[in-house]
């Protein structure tokens, strides 16, 4: 866990403009900066950040937040991650409730030069070994796209890697896989003879390598080994480099070799990326899906495809939400994405990735080839089989469509498929008749001093939250700022910092709905406080006239006491703007 009042510190010390504009360009528009949103595609600039409120916005699809916001969504990455790489940049020390995190970062450091070390040397290698250019070439590479992914060559030889480290038995070298030491103690450079494939973090560093033999030999690809540094089930080759791809057109292809990866970028088809010797796991799902909303599998149309394209799919239905689609593509039996994208072109690979096979037209299409489906037994076995992928299918309309469609094709009802696998049944009856348009609703009082207040913070301190009677959200979420103000949770720097603090939070939903509102050029001041003080003089009214009320209701049932007297004559007195008068 990292403390929010760490969080607050440290979104006072950047400044979200310079954070955004490592990765986008902007443009100086009035107090604020614009720039072609990178979350979806736009001619016209609708993505807005504000310096003074620290805090981003899109205009177009509504996406905003602050730096560290901003960083999760553009990345992929997590929160801790994103938090300690703009820590990072400000030279800020992240605190840690637990010790294993610091130890393992610590741990990490010298890797990860070594590895920086091996890539330069394995670039440097490369441009001296007109071999393995030449097979760069006959594969249709320019040099350009190898420079763009940091291709290598581990020249032949046993202990080539002791030219840059001269301490070759360092242990070092072992725990980042670049040696393998044999059972007769003997080490040497895990990577020879290969072209080699750089493998990058979030953040551009190398941790692993992927290395391919140039003429005969196996294995035909060898992969850097688990590592401190490196988790094949987490990790994705390409993606520092098909991120803005990915962005730009809201999908990803995954493939599954780095040859596939660049020989696609090559022919123009950015938005790819690989696994890493290692099925596609949960992880993959979950950060591929944080970037777009299509991911489309392209497999060999051979069995070894279908099968990977299978567990694909297995790792696909937790991860998957309402929204987002996973599809499958599957190749001719005898072409992988780079042989298919060389001989019939980037038009045909790109109109074949357009049109996947869906996840569910997948799945029932497999399932119903394993079962008879002529026979009751088969019928019954295909629900039988169906069940755990229902179960673990997180989105729940697509989950709907596809208990209808079992249902279907094993002759049973959607009510008799749900009851077999355990599913909580979809609200039966029919839709409700459309309700008559009705004419837009005044703003409350809580909602007009949410939106002022998300502006300038500081002043939930003025509301007297007794008044905020009732359970809307605006009013808990003001109950919430001015209990943060008070106890000093809040670090002053406008919006951004405001709304991570309730990260996570009921609030959370509350707060982004007001985020267009907040994203406009800034209000005058004036103009801000008097209607702050508009609505702070309605809720004072609005507490009276509750209070009055539950005065006069009390005394219709039974005598009011003297005490009780005399304050209802005090709030209607104050209702009215008088002063009290007191009873001789």
């Amino acid at each position: 866990m990292i403390p929010d009042s760490f969080i607050q510190e440290l979104l006072g010390r950047i400044d979200i403009v310079d954070v955004i504009e490592r990765y986008v360009p902007l443009k100086k528009t009035g107090a604020n900066f614009t720039a072609c949103c990178p979350f979806h595609s736009e001619k016209t600039p609708s993505f807005s950040v504000s310096p003074a409120k620290q805090f981003y916005h899109c205009f177009g699809c509504g996406v905003s937040g602050s730096a560290i916001g901003f960083l999760m969504q553009y990345s992929g990455t997590g929160f801790v991650e994103a938090v300690e790489e703009l820590a990072l940049s400000v030279g800020l020390p992240v605190p840690r409730q637990i010790e294993a995190r610091r130890q393992d970062a610590a741990k990490k450091a010298p890797l990860s030069e070594f590895m920086a070390r091996a890539s330069r040397y394995y670039r440097d290698q490369l441009k001296a070994s007109p071999r393995a250019v030449d097979y760069l070439k006959r594969r249709g590479l320019s040099g350009e796209v190898a420079a763009r992914f940091g291709l290598g060559y581990a020249p032949d030889g046993w202990q080539n890697l002791q030219q840059i480290f001269p301490d070759y038995q360092a242990r070092e070298l072992a725990e980042c896989g670049l040696v393998i030491d044999n059972e007769q103690g003997r080490r040497y450079d895990r990577f020879r003879d290969r072209i080699v494939f750089p493998i990058l973090d979030q953040r551009g560093n190398v941790i692993g390598f992927g290395g391919r033999v140039i003429d005969q030999g196996e294995p035909k690809y060898l992969n850097s080994p688990e590592t401190p540094l490196f988790e094949k089930g987490r990790e994705l080759y390409g993606l520092p480099q098909a991120r803005q791809a990915i962005r730009g057109g809201d999908c990803v292809i995954v493939v599954e070799g780095y040859m596939d990866v660049v020989a696609l970028a090559q022919h123009g088809i950015a938005n790819a990326v690989a696994t890493l010797g290692t099925a596609t796991t949960g992880n993959h799902l979950h950060k591929l899906l944080r970037l777009a909303e299509k991911v489309v599998f392209c497999f060999d149309g051979d069995s070894a495809g279908r099968k990977a394209a299978w567990r694909a799919l297995e790792a696909s239905l937790e991860p998957l939400s309402d929204g987002k689609s996973v599809g499958f593509v599957f190749l001719p039996p005898e072409h992988d994405p780079d042989s298919f994208v060389r001989s019939q072109g980037a038009e045909a690979f790109q109109q074949l990735a357009a049109q996947p096979t869906t996840l569910t037209e997948f799945l029932l299409r497999e399932l119903c080839s394993q079962v008879d489906l002529t026979s009751g037994e088969g019928r019954s076995r295909l629900v039988h089989e169906a069940k755990p992928h229902l179960t673990r299918l997180a989105a729940p309309l697509l989950r709907l469509q596809l208990v209808k469609q079992i249902a279907t094709a094993s002759g049973l009802s959607q009510a008799e498929v749900e009851a077999q696998c355990g599913l909580k049944p979809a609200s039966p009856g029919r839709a409700p008749p459309p309700r008559p348009r009705a004419r837009p609703r005044a703003r409350s009082v809580e909602n007009r001093l949410l939106e002022n207040v998300l502006r300038r913070p500081e002043r939930a301190a003025r509301i007297p939250v007794e008044l905020l009677v009732g359970d809307s959200h605006e009013g808990a979420a003001l109950r919430a700022i001015a209990d943060a103000v008070d106890h000093g949770a809040l670090g002053s720097g406008g919006v951004g910092p405001l709304l991570e603090h309730f990260r996570n939070s009921e609030h959370e939903a509350t707060l982004a709905r007001f985020a267009e509102a907040l994203a406009a050029e800034e209000v005058d001041e004036a103009v801000l406080e008097e209607e702050f003080s508009d609505a702070l003089e309605s809720l004072r009214r609005s507490g009276l006239s509750l209070a009055i009320q539950a005065l006069n209701e009390k005394g219709k049932r039974q005598a009011l006491s003297a005490e009780e007297r005399e304050s209802l004559k005090a709030l209607l007195a104050q209702k009215s703007g008088a002063s009290p008068r007191r009873e001789p």
